[in-house]
Formats: structure tokens, C-alpha cells, sequence
């Protein structure tokens, strides 16, 4: 089985228990919780380690996640950890995350600027993608000094590259490519 299938399974499997119990919201703050701690180098390797015995693997969950997280939660983490899958975590975490977004039609989007926007420019935008794609937003932004100007705006499988970064680019590939003729 690959392992796209196997994080999607899984995710699958928590997200129509919460739905279920309906405990979807407190959930998606777990997923959110777990899937920033497995960005800790200290984690990936953990995940990652052969050499630990999956009880321990298990026993160390129960310490790090301990009440911080729903029982639900805390028993998929278990039974991920018996069938040997720790290593998917970070990506059952993500897929759930992308399930309830999707579910609740938020739509993720990102912003790359060369400086900060302030709140009047980041509320505008957002509206505007709420009001052309008819979902609500959850924009991210990202500063990116390399762009020079403009932006970078990044609508699900939608991208907009109004950067100066990527004029400059296009205008070197015209020039490269017209032949120059002597007079």
C-alpha cells in the first residue's frame, strides 16, 4: 500500500469518528497541536527511530500529548504506533486538517510580499477571495524580500505572480530570446 493511501485512511477513518461524536472542532486542534510538534527535528527522528520499541514509542505519546488531547485522538495515535505507521503521522495530521477545512469550505490561501501588508490590504484581499470563490479564507502570509515588490498570491491551485521578481524574469527571457539584428 503507498503511503499516500495509508495517511489518507487513516485521516479518513478519525475525521468521520469526530463527525460522529461530534468532537470534530477540538480534533482539528489536536491535529493542528501534533502536526506542529512533529515539525521538531527531535520528533522526526523519534518517528522515524527503529530502534525504539513501539510500546516505548507509545508511552512517549502518552507523555508529550498526556491531556493536551482528546481520548479519540490519543487512540488513533495508539493504533497507529501498534501497526508500526508513526511515521505517517505528519501526513494524517495534514490530510485531516485539509478534510475539515474542506468540509467547512474554508479555502487556503497564501500571500507573499516583499514587506508586510497591513490589515486594511490583508482584509480587502481576503474579501475579495471570499467573494470570488464564494468560501470562506484562511489567509496565510509570507514575507519574501527576493520578490522585490508585487506579489505572490497562492488560491488553492490558483496562483497569481504579480511580483517584480517575476516581470524582471520575463522581460530577461524576451530579450534572450529575440534575435538582435545588426543595422
Amino acid at each position: 500500500m503507498n503511503d499516500s493511501k495509508i495517511s489518507v485512511r487513516y485521516s479518513r477513518a478519525i475525521f468521520q469518528s469526530a463527525l460522529e461524536k461530534k468532537t470534530l472542532d477540538k480534533i482539528y486542534q489536536d491535529m493542528v497541536f501534533i502536526s506542529e510538534i512533529c515539525k521538531m527535528p527531535e520528533i522526526k527522528d523519534f518517528l522515524h527511530s527503529p530502534i525504539i520499541f513501539p510500546s516505548k514509542k507509545e508511552a512517549i505519546f502518552h507523555i508529550i500529548l498526556g491531556d493536551n488531547v482528546e481520548k479519540l485522538t490519543l487512540s488513533l495515535i495508539d493504533l497507529i504506533v501498534k501497526n508500526g505507521r508513526e511515521s505517517f503521522i505528519p501526513a494524517i495530521t495534514r490530510n485531516f486538517i485539509h478534510a475539515t477545512k474542506k468540509y467547512k469550505g474554508i479555502t487556503d490561501s497564501v500571500l507573499t510580499t516583499a514587506v508586510k501588508v497591513d490589515d486594511n490590504i490583508r482584509n480587502q484581499i481576503t474579501l475579495l477571495i471570499s467573494d470570488v470563490f464564494k468560501t470562506k479564507v484562511d489567509l496565510k502570509e509570507n514575507i519574501d524580500n527576493e520578490i522585490i515588490g508585487g506579489f505572490i498570491l497562492q488560491i488553492d491551485d490558483n496562483y497569481i505572480d504579480a511580483s517584480i521578481k517575476n516581470k524582471l524574469r520575463k522581460i530577461k527571457k524576451e530579450l534572450m530570446g529575440s534575435v538582435i539584428s545588426p543595422r
